[in-house]
């Protein structure tokens, strides 16, 4: 809930907008209070009128009313708040947001913040995926922006894709997350999570069998408890989580460099699946031989991610969780690659195909540190992602 939290909802100008006012309602509902701020766009599809009303607070929409400037300056009205909130975040807002532009009220209050800022695009599917704004979200997101959407579906210009501004209910859920204060505030996390994939040719990669639902799940748990998340991901077939900063690679060796980019970090959680070996692959598809033999590949070992951070004599996360995927002799695998890599902690899993586990929604994991082992008992990979989340927390306090 909300209760004794502000938000500072900056209303972008798109056809989105009139879903903000549904936002406002629902913030006020949970108990928190809302600023409004509109962009000039914004008064073309909601009036300020009833963004007051619904807010039941005064509506600023102008950078130069020397009134509103004497009595609440942009400065104050950036920092006043316990989280801002873009609402529709149009195309325009976020390449002015990404560009460090300053020319009105929205873009100068966001400029002059040091308020986490939460946004949620809408806007037609072909802006969204133009090479410009993607570069422009993959900015703000590096910046530590958090985004939640866009949705995918039916756009009022008639077109499909994504762009669709998340609805309200899930902007509010993103929120609190965000507001929530929880053991884990002010504490960066590190997670790694999925599959890594090294291209053999350009049709063709080594890669393992990870969905990447466990690390999904379990940044979502630690974004609950009020940590700041860096999401490293590789090509999971699960979407990545809202409200955590979301790094996508495709190989171990931009793993590795995604990981170093993103400390320092209070803890790091290594669940990411990453191929031992990468390939010395070719830029052309590999043809059949007509003998029949199989082409030869030439393989060398992947950089070791968990061992390079745990190994660090610098800069070191104060914990460093590994993961251990086995299908024999776990737990002896798993003691022994703990003391191996210089890790706190490894959680180990028997990822036989008899489990069911690799791929699918539940996981029996063991956690081994200096203390021992302790057994886990099977639940869904939510439920385990919250009990490492609260022990991390623990670890951490």
């Amino acid at each position: 809930m909300l209760h004794g939290k502000r938000v500072l909802l900056i209303i972008g100008g798109g056809i989105a907008a009139f879903k903000s006012l549904e936002l406002i309602r629902m913030i006020r509902k949970a108990g928190g209070a809302v600023t409004p701020v509109l962009t000039k766009a914004a008064h073309e599809f909601v009036t300020p009128l009833s963004a007051s009303a619904l807010a039941a607070e005064k509506v600023y929409t102008d950078l130069f009313d020397l009134t509103d400037e004497a009595e609440m300056g942009h400065i104050e009205l950036s920092r006043s708040a316990d989280l801002i909130v873009v609402a529709p975040a149009t195309a325009d807002l976020i390449a002015k947001m990404a560009g460090g532009h300053a020319d009105d009220l929205a873009s100068t209050i966001l400029m002059a913040t040091d308020t986490p800022v939460l946004v949620a695009p809408a806007m037609n599917v072909r802006m969204w995926l133009h090479p410009a704004n993607q570069r422009n979200v993959a900015t703000l997101e590096a910046d530590g922006v958090h985004r939640i959407g866009p949705d995918e579906g039916d756009m009022a210009c008639g077109e499909f894709g994504p762009g669709r501004m998340a609805e309200s209910a899930a902007i509010l859920a993103a929120i609190e997350t965000r507001i929530a204060s929880g053991p884990l505030s002010g504490k960066h996390v590190l997670v790694t999570s999925g599959p890594t994939h090294e291209p053999i040719d350009p049709v063709r990669y080594i890669a393992n069998r990870s969905s990447g639902a466990q690390g999904t799940a379990i940044a979502r748990a630690l974004s609950a408890l009020g940590a700041r998340v860096t999401f490293v991901t590789g090509p999971a077939s699960v979407p990545a989580p809202d409200g955590v900063v979301v790094v996508r690679i495709e190989t171990a060796t931009q793993m590795l460099e995604a990981v170093r980019n993103a400390l320092p970090a209070d803890a790091a959680v290594f669940a990411a699946a990453v191929a031992d070996w990468q390939v010395e692959g070719s830029d052309r598809k590999i043809k059949k031989d007509v003998s029949g033999r199989p082409p030869t590949l030439s393989l060398s070992e992947n950089p070791d991610i968990l061992a390079t951070v745990a190994q660090m004599t610098t800069g070191r996360p104060r914990l460093v969780v590994g993961f251990a995927a086995e299908t024999d002799d776990v737990i002896a695998h798993a003691t022994a690659k703990r003391a191996r890599k210089g890790c706190d902690w490894i959680v180990a899993n028997d990822v036989s195909p008899a489990t069911g586990i690799m791929g699918g929604s539940e996981n029996a994991v063991t956690v081994i540190d200096d203390k021992g082992a302790e057994a886990w008992p099977r639940a869904s990979k939510d439920d385990v992602a919250r009990r490492l989340a609260r022990r991390i927390a623990d670890a951490l306090a």
